[in-house]
């Protein structure tokens, strides 16, 4: 079954993220939540309402949240937010490194913290933190191109949805 999917990124890391996201399109799999560089910078000159606005419009109707994890993605303000906004929402989330994707030339970067650490879901009553229950992948590594649809199955399925 196809998911929608919101994938939460650091905008220095498109290069990266494209290499994930269009491995969808080649696999013919819906994906949500996306926006180029001149469409991004449009709606940060509106200011941060107008980010949150649009973060909360791209998750309408996603029931997973990918996190592509660059080497600074951890201290990202906007894809804190969006974590966030993915658990009060109920997606499914799950974490995947990028930074040993070598996009457009791009090079390869230090690996990143996992800033599903840094988040809380509820589970049987009980708070634990969100990388402890949802799973975090390396794209190189654990062959991302061939299992990524796996990957959001499981979170979806973890999360009930």
């Amino acid at each position: 079954m196809a998911r929608r999917v919101f994938f939460s990124f650091q905008y220095e890391d498109v290069a990266r993220t494209m290499v994930v996201r269009n491995s969808w399109v080649f696999q013919g799999i819906v994906s949500a939540g996306f926006m180029d560089k001149a469409e991004f910078e449009e709606v940060q000159r509106r200011g941060e309402q107008a980010i949150a606005n649009w973060i909360h419009r791209q998750l309408e109707g996603t029931s997973v949240t990918a996190v592509l994890i660059g080497s600074t993605t951890y201290h990202s303000k906007w894809v804190n937010y969006e974590i966030e906004q993915s658990i009060k929402r109920g997606n499914g989330l799950l974490g995947i490194h990028v930074h040993q994707i070598n996009a457009l030339g791009a090079g390869t970067t230090p690996k990143g913290s996992n800033p599903l650490d840094r988040h809380c879901i509820i589970l049987n009553n009980t708070a634990c933190v969100a990388s402890t229950y949802y799973n975090t992948y390396d794209w190189v590594v654990n062959d991302g191109y061939n299992n990524i649809g796996s990957w959001i199955e499981s979170a979806a399925q973890k999360a009930g949805r």
